[in-house]
């Protein structure tokens, strides 16, 4: 998110309640928005054909299907983003900005290719029996959302946040009304609409992205992003490991039978599990907009003026001022994560039995949302942490804290699946509190050694 604390800065800079309210409001937005609208707009579309779509089980297929796509899909792109975003941040640091219209066509071409192959694989694997059309519209949505998250990333790096939210917001808007007008075909009519929706979303992300770098007399496709100097494996598995770990509990549930039931072909979902993790990814809003705001503005802020005076030739006692400083604000934005975060759980533990019972679900599911909820929130915690490692371009680190997420929740997971319900919930919120604490010694002993590692590893 590198970038969205200049306009930050420019509101905080009134130095007013209004100013700081505006400043949070935007963060909020701007790193919830394009999640928050895609969950919106799928239950708007399960509640508005609950009546309509007959027999009921097919919204709960949709939603389900759905599910499995934005999964696989962020899976599969995991691969490139990071390491796509790293390439078009260097193009544009070295002003060749002509190399990444062709390089994005070439990226896209290959993501498309392997979607469409994996996918097709995936549909006779898991969906054989099912109709054709059914199929080939969880094809085409899978290669679309490999697609988009490409250009997501892309439009970040160029620092298009509002668009990509206006671009979301409309899109979901669309989403909804395709899935309700021809929701009367079932369960291919809902799908057909999702398709549709984000078919148009794509769209509007290329036109923005044609716009902001107009072609130049160069090749349409180019690969300069696969050059071996270019790369960057590290960011590519960084990518895979972290989405396989935010995902890899909720697959073991939608898999372990007595957690999950069979709703369309070989895919299943667990509704024990599934509707406490919605919740409780609702609840880290506020602490998004903290970290975006304190991460972005405070320590970005002294993160430049401690590497500008390396090059500059500053005088010790300056760089260390600014590295004091920079120390400063990363335990500042850590601290009010966690502040607002806590309030966010306590807010959730009081009002959970009301909102379970707004929206029919049993009490018996508290305990697992509150767990998910304090899950929820120390991930808020260890993505400040990783962003703060990718500033210091220290990607050993954040490969490291990736893969002990990973492991660790794929162990503690299947313990408290073996030993039964009493701990559903404990191995995500666990193994997130020790790949932050491990986060937190590795972050102190790097900024202890900051200076030693500028001046002399160089």
């Amino acid at each position: 998110m590198a970038g969205i604390g200049f306009e930050l800065r420019h509101l905080l800079r009134k130095d007013t309640l209004l100013g700081q309210t505006q400043a949070y409001v935007y963060a909020g937005v701007i790193g919830s928005g394009p999640w928050v609208f895609s969950i919106i707009g799928i239950l708007l579309i399960g509640i508005f054909s609950a009546a309509v779509v007959e027999p009921a089980e097919l919204v709960t297929q949709f939603q389900t299907s759905v599910t499995y796509l934005v999964a696989c899909s962020l899976i599969l792109t995991g691969l490139v983003q990071l390491a796509f975003t790293r390439f078009v941040s260097d193009r544009l640091y070295e002003k060749k900005n002509d190399l990444i219209l062709p390089n994005l066509h070439g990226l896209l071409l290959i993501v498309i290719t392997l979607a469409g192959l994996l996918g097709s694989v995936a549909l006779f694997v898991f969906l054989s029996e099912l109709g054709l059309l059914y199929r080939l519209l969880m094809l085409a949505g899978f290669v679309l959302l490999c697609a988009v998250w490409v250009m997501t990333v892309l439009l970040s790096g160029m620092k298009r946040y509002k668009a990509i939210v206006l671009l979301f917001g409309a899109s979901y808007a669309l989403i909804v009304l395709f899935a309700l007008a021809l929701r009367p075909y079932g369960l291919e009519g809902l799908l057909g609409g999702f398709v549709l929706g984000h078919l148009v979303l794509l769209a509007g992300m290329w036109v923005l992205t044609v716009r902001e770098f107009s072609p130049q007399p160069q090749p349409l496709i180019r690969f300069d992003f696969a050059q071996r100097d270019l790369l960057y494996p590290s960011l590519m598995a960084i990518g895979l490991l972290y989405n396989l770990a935010v995902w890899i509990d909720k697959f073991m549930f939608w898999y372990f039978p007595p957690t999950s039931d069979p709703i369309i072909g070989d895919l299943r979902a667990s509704l024990i599990y599934d509707l406490p993790v919605f919740l409780a990814y609702l609840s880290i809003i506020p602490g998004m907009a903290v970290f975006l705001v304190r991460i972005e503005t405070d320590f970005v802020e002294y993160y430049d003026k401690f590497y500008s005076a390396v090059r500059g030739g500053g005088s010790l006692e300056h760089i260390e001022h600014m590295r004091d400083e920079m120390v400063y604000s990363i335990r500042q934005g850590l601290s009010e994560i966690g502040k607002i975060q806590t309030l966010a759980v306590l807010l959730t533990f009081i009002a959970g039995p009301a909102l379970l019972r707004v929206l029919g679900i049993s009490e018996l599911y508290l305990e697992l949302l509150y767990i998910q909820v304090i899950g929820a929130s120390l991930q808020v915690g260890l993505m400040a942490i990783l962003n703060v490692f990718f500033y210091l371009d220290q990607r050993r680190i954040v490969l490291f804290l990736c893969a002990q997420f990973l492991l660790l929740n794929a162990l503690f997971t299947a313990f408290t699946l073996w030993y039964g319900a009493a701990l559903y919930g404990y191995g995500f919120t666990l193994s997130v509190l020790l790949t932050l604490a491990t986060g937190l010694v590795l972050l102190s002993r790097q900024l202890n050694r900051l200076e030693y590692e500028t001046f002399m590893l160089q």
